[in-house]
């Protein structure tokens, strides 16, 4: 079987109508030091050969790993339900909606996904979702300048250090101050956020749980922040908030997260969702479209694309923006899961997470050599400290198909002793148990 979409005849008459001879006359504008001399290919498979070698290639990833790795991108279970209904024909074909006329059931059904989001925060409005966690903390940064008029940003050093990462490339060509504060034992340095906040400063941007897993009572930064001046972002994973005190409670101006936990598969780092809320004064600065409810000449209700003024195709080369676009049918995988699992279901869920995680805690803990780092409450995210480096730990562990944490060396060199370790719902008392007793063989046999 052929994957050459065309034939040789219709080759020739594509050629002819561009006046091109050959297919080497086409390309004869490239450079001959730029055009490759031959493609060192295997012949062509059929269809059912093709399917066995991706078989087989895919039978060489590891299967069946216990995780216990986090660090943005979690393992959470996924309702029958929300595949089910995601994978509807009239929301499965629908990328994004763009215009202000598109489907009632479209804008219905982020109206919603908005509603629950602003629920999930204590926020007030909400946008109808970002690409990801990470893009959504840049967003909230730019927007925070926006709102302020300043141009400065102090961002807490327990953030995702690649959301960090996305935040000095999204500001990378700007004229932007950014002070990053170092963390000491897992949790965010009052003192040293509080030397750098003055005047200058648009907003003071941190993560709860932190990259550490430790849990944090937000409320004294958001009140030192707004004494000065400036906002306070808070980048959240939604999970918790089925347990914690809402970031909006706290005293929150702009809350943002990745969705993934939300419904949405791992599969290889995504694709995902980013949600971005905020208060009502802000909502002219938020990026993205905005959903609103309205009634019709009739009375009746009905949804709008209300909002999408800083959309390139609105204000073109004036958009302060890069995002165009929504996650909607991610989005909506997070609209289902929420509402399968309902109010009481969510707040079990966390409780699982949180219960199995200090199961784990104090199993790992009791180790000899083993301590933990986080000094404070955690969620279901906790970091451990070993009496050797962590990563050929990591390593070894993975041989006996237990992917046991994130080895912290490469991101923070002063902590390459430590690890964190995840637990979510999915893992069970006898993982955990065996991860324990694999972990104190690595170490000490």
């Amino acid at each position: 079987m052929s994957y050459c979409p065309n034939t040789p005849e219709e080759i020739s008459d594509m050629l002819a109508a561009i006046g091109a001879v050959s297919v080497d006359d086409l390309f004869a504008p490239i450079p001959a030091a730029l055009r490759a001399k031959s493609f060192d290919l295997p012949d062509g498979m059929s269809e059912f050969e093709m399917l066995r070698q991706m078989q087989y290639l895919a039978d060489r990833n590891a299967k069946h790993l216990s995780l216990f790795i986090g660090g943005g991108a979690y393992d959470h279970v996924i309702p029958a339900v929300v595949d089910h209904l995601s994978g509807r024909a009239e929301f499965y074909t629908a990328y994004t909606p763009y215009q202000p006329e598109c489907s009632q059931g479209t804008l219905q059904a982020l109206f919603e996904y908005q509603s629950v989001i602003c629920r999930l925060t204590g926020m007030d409005v909400s946008n109808a979702s970002l690409y990801d966690g990470g893009t959504a903390l840049a967003e909230a940064a730019v927007m925070a300048m926006r709102a302020t008029g300043r141009r400065k940003l102090i961002l807490d050093g327990g953030i995702n250090p690649y959301h960090r990462q996305i935040v000095a490339t999204y500001l990378e060509d700007q004229e932007v101050e950014i002070v990053t504060v170092t963390p000491g034992t897992g949790i965010a340095d009052r003192a040293a956020l509080m030397a750098a906040l003055d005047d200058r400063t648009a907003a003071i941007v941190v993560q709860n749980p932190n990259f550490f897993g430790t849990l944090d009572d937000l409320s004294d930064l958001a009140a030192e922040a707004h004494g000065k001046g400036a906002l306070l972002v808070a980048s959240v994973y939604p999970i918790s908030l089925g347990m914690v005190k809402s970031p909006g409670a706290m005293g929150a101006d702009i809350v943002v997260g990745d969705g993934q936990c939300l419904g949405n598969p791992l599969s290889f780092g995504g694709p995902a969702f980013g949600f971005i809320a905020a208060k009502k004064a802000f909502i002219r600065s938020m990026p993205g479209r905005i959903i609103g409810q309205t009634v019709d000449r009739q009375g009746r209700r009905g949804f709008v694309l209300t909002l999408q003024a800083r959309e390139q195709h609105i204000k073109r080369h004036k958009a302060t923006s890069n995002i165009c676009s929504n996650q909607g049918l991610c989005a909506l995988k997070g609209l289902i899961f929420m509402a399968s699992v309902g109010e009481t279901g969510f707040a079990e869920l966390a409780r699982l997470n949180y219960d199995k995680a200090e199961y784990a805690k104090e199993r790992l803990s009791s180790i000899k050599g083993v301590t933990v780092l986080n000094s404070g409450a955690t969620f279901n995210e906790f970091t451990l400290v070993l009496p050797t480096p962590a990563e050929p730990v990591v390593e070894r562990l993975l041989h006996n198909r237990i992917a046991a944490g994130v080895p912290l060396g490469g991101f923070y060199p002063h902590l390459a002793d430590c690890m964190v370790v995840t637990v979510t719902e999915k893992r069970t008392r006898a993982e955990i148990d065996t991860l324990a007793e694999k972990l104190q063989e690595a170490l000490w046999n």
